[in-house]
């Protein structure tokens, strides 16, 4: 077999299933997360500003210091040149030399020097320092080339021409560490010197934080290729950024949670409550003032107000209906009694007219009428026994009763047995008249065929739960010209409308005398 089609969910249908309160809080986190992610974009733009802000001042100084440095530096180098031009051309030229130290002498308290050299190494003017004399004898296509000696200082080579006379000069960290300070430039910040792997640092920057960020500049000083780098701390990356930066998600967070929390406490939870009060509510019962006070939301409780005032409403109704239903069965327990009464007298009318009879024909009819109105009386009174049960009518006692009845009014000289095997069902009201009726129309056809017969009943269940097999069978009953006779002229049209008000068809087995119909029941003891 195919299995059965699962039922397609959609993503409606779980949205729909979520609890108020989840969807309230999904729907506030939508609408407030814009916010959130606005002022965390704010907040990081202002720390861009700043940075790009301090990249601007930096650059600028950078730019001072870098102008700063090569003008100090092309200028003592050019008189290095004028000096070596002219004691290539002299080399007893002592006022070049003079002049030269005249320039050096205002920085050589800072430590700066220089030597000029002849071919063979030897100091023509100035004081030689160390590695001068190797630095100078270097080969290099560069007229002016520099080194950076063990993070001291910084020496720069320049080459005569026709490989005669060169110069070194010394320039210390210190010293270019002043002649490169910015001017009006608050932040603390770091400058070097870097040629190709080799660096000099002039003003150290330290790191303050792990996290700490940093603006760089590099600025070339077109001198043997040396290169100043500067650097200042930008907005580090700590607890007040890291705060400034979570607070709007905080506050996302924070406004979504207190407005699920208020709607929750000021309406779902007070429509919970209202809803288990309606839920637990029986007629007769009325909600709790003190709970529907209790309430915070002034809306519910004019709800729970109405619902308490609709309950009240009911409760008087329902009063009114018990009064009026305890009437109607007063009433109905008069009527019945007064029907009964009535088929008592009718009954005894019927027993009298039948003892001033001056013919037999007269006696039985007035008999068989007897039998007939037994029958309803018996039905009636058991019914009217079973209405403060309403189960229905027991055909157990009224087929009893039934068969008493028929015996005893049975005509002088015939001798009936009736045989009962009736199990104990219940009937409508309408089932048991018709059943009494049949059973009371079909004995008295068998004692029209054989006064003298014996006759069995039974009620035993059927296939179907709620039905029940009613079975007469005598020999009185066996297919004969009699038979077919009285079915035909009086029998017949009564039993074929007591079956179809019965809503079953009443089955006849000639060979055994049999009647046979199924009947509708209520339930069994």
């Amino acid at each position: 077999m195919p299995e059965q089609e699962r039922p397609v969910t959609t993503r409606g249908d779980m949205f729909a299933r979520w609890p108020t309160g989840a969807k309230l809080f999904l729907i506030l986190s939508i609408a407030l997360l814009p916010l959130a992610l606005i002022a965390t974009f704010a907040t990081l733009r202002v720390t861009q500003i700043a940075d790009t802000e301090l990249r601007s001042h930096l650059r600028v100084a950078a730019a001072e210091s870098t102008r700063a440095i090569a003008i100090e530096l092309v200028g003592d180098m050019t008189a290095l040149r004028v000096a070596v031009d002219a004691l290539r051309a002299d080399s007893g030229d002592a006022p070049s030399c003079a002049r030269a130290q005249g320039v050096f002498a205002q920085q050589s308290a800072e430590g700066t020097g220089f030597v000029i050299l002849d071919r063979r190494g030897r100091p023509v003017c100035g004081e030689p320092f160390p590695g001068a004399a190797a630095f100078a004898r270097q080969n290099s296509s560069s007229v002016v080339s520099a080194r950076i000696v063990d993070n001291r200082g910084l020496m720069l080579r320049l080459a005569g021409r026709d490989n005669g006379l060169t110069a070194a000069a010394y320039f210390p960290a210190n010293f270019l560490a002043q002649i490169s300070q910015p001017s009006g430039f608050a932040p603390d910040y770091g400058a070097a010197l870097t040629l190709d792997d080799a660096r000099l640092d002039l003003v150290r920057l330290e790191r303050q934080t792990a996290l700490e960020r940093r603006e760089s500049i590099r600025n070339d000083l077109g001198i043997g290729g040396l290169v100043l780098e500067m650097q200042v701390r930008s907005a580090p990356i700590g607890s007040p950024l890291l705060i400034a930066m979570a607070l709007p998600v905080l506050m996302w967070a924070a406004a979504a949670a207190i407005s699920w929390f208020v709607v929750d406490r000021l309406l779902i939870a007070p429509l919970r409550a209202l809803r288990g009060s309606i839920a637990a509510y029986s007629p007769g019962d009325q909600p709790d003032p003190a709970m529907l006070s209790a309430l915070p939301a002034q809306e519910i409780r004019e709800l729970g107000d109405t619902f308490r005032a609709l309950s009240r409403t009911v409760a008087i109704h329902e009063a009114g209906l018990a009064e009026g239903l305890v009437r109607q069965t007063k009433l109905t327990r008069e009527v019945h009694h007064r029907v009964k009464n009535n088929l008592q007298v009718i009954s005894s009318l019927i027993n009298f007219h039948a003892r001033g009879a001056k013919n037999p024909e007269a006696t039985r009819a007035y008999a068989s009428i007897q039998r007939r109105v037994d029958a309803l009386a018996v039905v009636h009174r058991y019914h009217y026994a079973e209405m403060e049960e309403n189960r229905g009518v027991g055909l157990r006692s009224v087929l009893g009763e039934l068969a008493s009845s028929i015996r005893a009014t049975a005509p002088e000289g015939s001798r009936i047995s009736i045989v009962l095997d009736v199990d104990p069902f219940y009937v409508t009201q309408d089932v048991a008249v018709a059943v009494s009726f049949l059973v009371t129309e079909l004995v008295e056809l068998a004692m029209t065929c054989a006064p003298e017969m014996q006759l069995r009943l039974s009620l035993k269940p059927a296939a179907d739960p709620a039905k029940a097999i009613l079975r007469l069978s005598s020999r009185a009953l066996i297919d004969t010209d009699h038979l077919r006779g009285e079915l035909r002229d009086r029998y017949g049209r009564v039993i074929e409308g007591l079956s179809r008000q019965l809503r079953a068809q009443l089955q006849h087995d000639p060979l055994a005398g049999a009647y046979e119909i199924t009947v509708a029941v209520t339930g069994r003891e």
